[in-house]
């Protein structure tokens, strides 16, 4: 593993389950993500456009490692109803070790899994 290659969180919000299900499950398929969260049933208040906006969102958070980071957030900007949507990369400091290992192990790069032939 490179010194750089750390487990991280990508916090993103959506603007319902179904859409956030439907990018999620394309990174975890594409093994870009280990694991995505979905927490339904949030309010935001954000200025957008100079005007105060309340809107009812879901959060996803993402979890990958930092050298998918860059791939994780073009590929979620891809498929993402917002013009400006919300990723941010959090650091993951520690965790425990087994499920850190697992993270990891399942986002490997298509290049070193021979099970998946597509990308």
């Amino acid at each position: 593993m490179q010194e750089n290659d750390k487990p991280v969180l990508i916090y993103s919000t959506f603007p319902s389950t179904e859409t956030a299900e439907a990018v999620g499950r394309e990174l975890v398929e594409r093994r870009l993500a280990a694991c995505i969260n979905i927490l339904p049933g949030m309010t935001s208040i954000y200025r957008w456009d100079g005007a105060i906006a309340r809107d009812s969102e879901v959060v996803m958070v993402i979890k990958t490692r930092q050298t998918l980071a860059s791939a994780v957030v073009d590929a979620t900007k891809a498929r993402h109803p917002y013009a400006n949507p919300a990723l941010i990369v959090l650091p993951i400091v520690d965790g425990a070790a087994d499920y850190l290992r697992w993270l990891m192990s399942e986002t490997q790069s298509p290049a070193n899994d021979p099970t998946d032939s597509e990308d």
